[in-house]
């Protein structure tokens, strides 16, 4: 093979798989996506005109990117292992819901319960988020560049959510032991979930998350840190009303 038939043959390889939604079916793309095989060459993909469908991009599991060019509905990037997804638009409930590992941007603003029982990997909204994110967050990472709104971090068990402005009404309730860092004022603070000390190993973590979700022009030490007071853990009658 001649050097500039290698060269057109690398171009194809790495050029952008195109799905145009409003000529394929979401059905088609989401197969598309689930035939991929390891060391797939159809490693860069682009949805075009998704028009707030549904469960675009769910079930991914190689290392893929997947560049979503609009609005989605509800359960985008769902269980989501090892793709990279970014969502130029907003999305709509449980963006990244149950991911295992990779990572999803959000462009603009998510719906509720964003990241819910997410288990892995990091989960980035460059707008506001709704109410319930993070519900149920199992080691998932998220990073929230606006307002979080109430019951965020229901019952969250590992991982962290940052936000950089401001959270709504019963944050953390229920907490077991995710790390909460928020930038902004809290409404108030749930069941159990309590303001913690920010120590050295909790700036160098922070400071972590922001680098990796692209924040610049923010210090870890303009947060508050919460977490569990641990009173749920075991029945207390003393605690009855809080149960």
């Amino acid at each position: 093979m001649t050097a500039t038939k290698l060269s057109k043959a690398a171009t194809h390889d790495h050029a952008s798989r195109i799905f145009d939604l409003d000529v394929s079916s979401l059905r088609e793309l989401n197969q598309a996506l689930h035939n991929l095989t390891p060391g797939s060459n159809e490693t860069a993909w682009e949805v075009l005109h998704p028009k707030g469908s549904h469960s675009v991009a769910v079930g991914v599991d190689q290392p893929v990117t997947i560049d979503v060019r609009g609005s989605v509905g509800y359960y985008c990037g769902g269980m989501n292992s090892g793709s990279t997804i970014t969502v130029h638009g907003s999305a709509g409930p449980g963006v990244g819901e149950n991911m295992m590992s990779g990572s999803i941007i959000v462009k603009g603003d998510a719906s509720q319960y964003a990241g819910a029982t997410g288990r892995g990997g990091l989960l980035v909204i460059e707008g506001n988020a709704s109410s319930r994110c993070g519900i149920s967050m199992k080691g998932i990472d998220i990073v929230v560049h606006g307002n979080i709104g109430h019951m965020s971090a229901f019952m969250a068990q590992s991982g962290n959510l940052v936000v950089l402005g401001d959270a709504g009404d019963a944050l953390g309730d229920s907490i077991y032991e995710a790390r909460l860092f928020v930038r902004g004022k809290v409404d108030s603070l749930g069941a159990d979930c309590i303001a913690k000390e920010m120590r050295p190993e909790h700036l160098q973590l922070l400071q972590g998350l922001l680098d990796r979700a692209g924040v610049t022009g923010v210090k870890p030490t303009e947060f508050k840190r919460y977490g569990s007071a641990r009173t749920l853990y075991n029945f207390n009658i003393d605690n009855a009303d809080a149960y």
